[in-house]
């Protein structure tokens, strides 16, 4: 296949994306935003998609495009660890988003990464259907800073990713990342993106071969055409997807409980377990939702400095999201963001030095059709990754959302367990907890699924945010 190697045009001023309520400078890092352009390939199968992944494909036709990327990197060239992290927006709700950042970016702070954020899908740029309603595409927010930009359709977003892969990757005189000598490029994407990047990896990584490492973060069962198309009756849709047998560089992919569930109109990626391989590892996590408390509401101020007041009071229960009421609290455990912060580390070290994270267990499931999440006797999955909030739990954290709501089935429930109910579980009170708590915590970094450095903080979480009070 043919390299293709875009333009790069520098677009000066502050780019159109929802990050956080802080500057780059804040957090030691400087940001840049260029618009790309040139030409990109679609694909085409070379035979029909089969359920394992091992899909065969080839360029099909060409079309010009512009789109954009943002580019985060440390201000200070010697903080940068050599690992680009790309991610592929997500534009679920209308807007680009950069689901993945909101989750990751205390790690990617911390190691000092180098972040590339790409404008991949038509709808991000040009507009279209979304679950929140509004247009709130580039063009639509800002037409005279984006107004030159045109995406072609999304069966050309796979090359559009190789194509900023390929320019992450080039020395310092012609890239994007300034003074900073890349020597490791992950691929990352969360929710639908996590849902074109397996597709990326089946059918289009073996042409490309652009990237060190993916992590597939909550993927649902299926997989999009490579036209682009997301056909609840096509034929990479229709059941589970799993990821190709012959993996050309390591994946990790993390599953939280919905996402492994599903819910109506969307398989759960319980179609599409596998084994793991020397070149996969997937992580399952119970008691978690696909989106949660720290998407929406604590991520925005989470600079890695913000009092852990300010934290626990933003984790507190919710029966809100974004403004729209739901029926029960959304998920308000912190584990989701501390785990596949592990798992981004878990991949940078294994592309780094060759050593494969730890295999999770995988969530306990019913025999039914379909199955569900066997649970204990507080109503919490069984099985997967064990943390201390599903293990020494103060209420019931829950993947299943409200059904009735597609926002709401996204984001999960919580329990708040009853003071009667606390007293029982825990005799000696608050120290009781945080004693048992901590046992468990140890645990689970013992067994790489949280990062030591995130320990004071959890431990500093746990004691302000017990008991769990109701708003």
């Amino acid at each position: 296949m043919q390299a293709r190697t875009p333009n790069v045009t520098p677009l000066p001023g502050k780019p159109a994306l929802l990050i956080g309520a802080y500057e780059p400078s804040d957090v030691g890092y400087t940001a840049s935003e260029f618009v790309i352009s040139g030409e990109a390939a679609s694909y085409a199968m070379s035979e029909p998609a089969s359920a394992d992944g091992h899909w065969r494909a080839a360029e099909d036709d060409t079309a010009d495009y512009a789109t954009r990327i943002v580019v985060w990197r440390p201000t200070d060239p010697a903080r940068f660890d050599g690992t680009v992290i790309v991610e592929w927006l997500n534009v679920t709700g209308g807007v680009d988003s950069p689901a993945d950042w909101l989750m990751l970016h205390r790690q990617v702070l911390r190691a000092g990464h180098a972040y590339v954020m790409v404008s991949a899908q038509q709808v991000g740029v040009e507009g279209g259907p979304s679950i929140m309603g509004p247009d709130n595409s580039l063009k639509k927010v800002a037409p005279e800073r984006y107004g030159p930009l045109h995406h072609p359709g999304d069966a050309f977003s796979f090359d559009i990713f190789s194509q900023v892969g390929r320019l992450a990757c080039r020395s310092r005189s012609d890239g994007v990342l300034g003074p900073l000598e890349p020597k490791r490029i992950l691929a990352v994407g969360e929710s639908q993106s996590a849902t074109f990047l397996t597709t990326y990896v089946n059918a289009v990584d073996p042409l490309a071969e652009v990237y060190d490492g993916f992590l597939i973060h909550s993927r649902f069962g299926g997989a999009v055409e490579l036209s682009g198309a997301m056909d609840p009756g096509g034929p990479a849709w229709n059941g589970g997807v799993q990821l190709r047998p012959t993996l050309r560089v390591p994946v990790m992919t993390f599953i939280t409980e919905l996402d492994l569930l599903g819910f109506p109109g969307m398989a759960g990626f319980h179609a599409a377990r596998q084994p793991d391989t020397e070149r996969l590892r997937v992580w399952e996590l119970p008691g978690a939702s696909h989106a949660d408390n720290y998407t929406i509401l604590v991520s925005p101020i989470d600079t890695g400095s913000a009092p852990l007041e300010d934290l626990a009071k933003a984790y507190a229960p919710s029966a809100s999201i974004m403004g729209m009421g739901v029926n029960a609290p959304i998920n308000f455990g912190p584990q989701h963001h501390y785990v596949v912060q592990a798992a981004l580390n878990a991949l940078d070290h294994w592309v780094r030095t060759g050593e494969p994270p730890p295999r999770s267990p995988r969530i306990e499931l019913t025999d039914t059709a379909p199955p569900q999440a066997v649970r204990d006797e507080h109503g919490i999955a069984k099985g997967g990754i064990r943390t201390p909030w599903t293990d020494v739990p103060a209420a019931r954290l829950s993947g299943e959302g409200d059904p009735g709501h597609l926002m709401g089935a996204l984001f999960g429930t919580s329990e708040i367990f009853s003071g009667q109910k606390l007293k029982a579980l825990y005799p000696g009170g608050k120290a009781d907890y945080l004693e048992r708590f901590e046992v468990s915590l140890d645990e689970t970094i013992g067994q790489g699924f949280i990062l030591p450095a995130d320990r004071a903080e959890i431990l500093g979480l746990a004691a302000l945010m017990y008991p769990v009070q109701p708003q």
